[in-house]
């Protein structure tokens, strides 16, 4: 018996997918290399954050999600398995045996919002603050730069030098 034109495999293949994979620690990069070397559309969201080195703020990129990357798959078309075997993967992320499609609407909004103007910091280095929480609530700090998303670094005085501090943003607030 012949299979009707209608039910062909080339009409009935699904449209692709994103797929969350996860990679080995401080592997991004390689997993996102290897697989893209392998033909899958890979996307790895980045930022760009200024970390002190050398006394100055350098510019470097990092992860957006770190150890994490998106993967886009046909679910029952694509080849899955050199996944597993892909230096830097760790594991397509599932739920149960299944894995889950990330919304195409997710991935559009990460992309929006990483080309939208970058959001300026709420401090500005050389400006005096103030810790509000934690042990050492109650002293004034010089802010010097931004640690990541969540974290600052400050200057204290202690016993008659400046000593380096780094606090979560949350328990810090200009004057």
């Amino acid at each position: 018996m012949k299979a009707s034109p209608s039910s062909s495999p080339e009409t009935t293949a699904p449209a692709p997918r994103w797929y969350l994979v996860q990679t080995r620690p401080r592997q991004a990069e390689r997993a996102e290399t290897n697989l893209a070397h392998q033909g899958y559309s890979v996307f790895r969201p980045r930022v760009t954050v200024e970390q002190v080195r050398r006394g100055r703020l350098v510019p470097r990129e990092e992860s957006l999600f770190p150890n994490y990357l998106f993967i886009r798959l046909r679910r029952w078309v694509d080849n899955w398995y050199p996944l597993r075997s892909t230096r830097g993967v760790a594991r397509l992320v599932a739920f149960g045996d299944d894995p889950l499609p990330v919304d195409d609407s997710v991935i559009a909004e990460i992309h929006r919002r990483l080309e939208a103007e970058p959001i300026t910091p709420t401090f500005e280095v050389g400006e005096a603050v103030e810790i509000v929480r934690g042990p050492l609530r109650g002293l004034d700090a010089i802010f010097k730069a931004h640690k990541g998303a969540d974290r600052v670094l400050l200057l204290i005085d202690m016993l008659h030098r400046q000593v380096s501090l780094t606090v979560p943003v949350a328990s810090v607030r200009q004057y």
